[in-house]
């Protein structure tokens, strides 16, 4: 999907003034080191220069990043705390029917920083030499072959319950609570499989750690232009693509949320963040505004809504 990339918005940096008191916040529903947490930290630098003000990445894991997006919600609409969410958040809702607030109706878009496929990858001491000789052998014996993901309910997860469902075979899911726990469990081979985005996966693709075998979205990722897609491996219907963006609490003051978007518009749009974001963790910059990430919610919740209700999927 593209986006238009629309001019900043021309907003004066004096007015209005975020952060009354105290330093602006970046909520992230993670542990440190996963994905959402390294992007948030790529944003934190510019943000605090062009704003004016320090700005913090607090840590709050828990529930798929609901408890990180609930404290942005139940927050005052000052311009103090946003949060930075990965796509768990376009699914929690309908697998955490206890929120404790509206994705839609508590939240403000403010930015689609980017998006990336997640890869379908195995350890280096698996034997499948690629997607068709793992296919063989799950489907030669269904329900033993492990793959690990950030989390129940997760874009990988989705993704992969999709292709078993569209693509003839069994495996086993292995939640994790997050990119941070994941990557650790790649490093020790707990898993046969690991289906995440590239981003936390990166070294280890560099180094042969892990190895892709397939990409989720319908285009192949410029990144690793020679791993092929499901579709393209005979496992059709699945376009599973993560991303990050930003939010705010409901009301906010249009000054306030113009001033915040074109801010981190502003940091996405710097070479050096562009690049870092890019070639080190895999994700196609965006920058959408709020009104493009607002619509692109909408059908993502839409379209993975369906897959939990058809596939029958319980938070863990």
């Amino acid at each position: 999907m593209k986006f238009q990339r629309r001019a900043l918005l021309a907003v004066p940096l004096a007015a209005p003034a975020l952060a009354q008191s105290g330093p602006i916040r970046l909520v992230v529903g993670f542990p440190p080191g996963g994905s959402t947490d390294l992007v948030a930290r790529m944003l934190q630098p510019g943000l605090s220069a062009i704003l004016g003000h320090p700005v913090v990445v607090e840590n709050r894991p828990g529930a798929s990043g609901a408890l990180g997006a609930q404290q942005v919600a139940r927050a005052p609409a000052d311009g103090n705390t946003w949060a930075v969410v990965f796509d768990t958040h376009a699914v929690n809702p309908f697998l955490i029917p206890n929120m404790g607030f509206d994705t839609k109706r508590d939240l403000t878009p403010i930015c689609l920083i980017g998006i990336a496929p997640n890869l379908v990858m195995k350890h280096r001491s698996r034997p499948w030499g690629d997607f068709a000789a793992l296919l063989a052998a799950t489907r030669a014996r269904p329900d033993t072959i492990t793959y690990g993901t950030i989390g129940n309910g997760s874009l990988a997860h989705l993704a992969m319950s999709l292709a078993q469902a569209n693509g003839n075979f069994k495996v086993v899911h292995v939640p994790y609570r997050g990119g941070g726990p994941l990557v650790t469990a790649a490093a020790s081979a707990e898993c046969d499989l690991y289906v995440a985005t590239p981003t936390v996966f990166a070294a280890m693709l560099r180094e042969g750690t892990v190895v892709a075998l397939a990409a989720t979205s319908a285009q192949r990722f410029a990144g690793l232009p020679q791993v092929p897609t499901l579709a393209e491996l005979g496992v059709p219907g699945v376009d599973a693509r993560a991303f990050w963006g930003v939010l705010g609490p409901a009301n906010l003051p249009p000054a306030i949320r113009a001033r915040m978007e074109a801010a981190v518009r502003d940091v996405l749009n710097q070479p050096e963040v562009r690049m870092r974001l890019t070639e080190q963790l895999g994700v196609e910059v965006l920058a959408g505004d709020g009104a493009a990430f607002g619509t692109f919610l909408d059908a993502q919740m839409e379209a993975w809504g369906r897959v939990v209700r058809e596939n029958n999927i319980r938070p863990d």
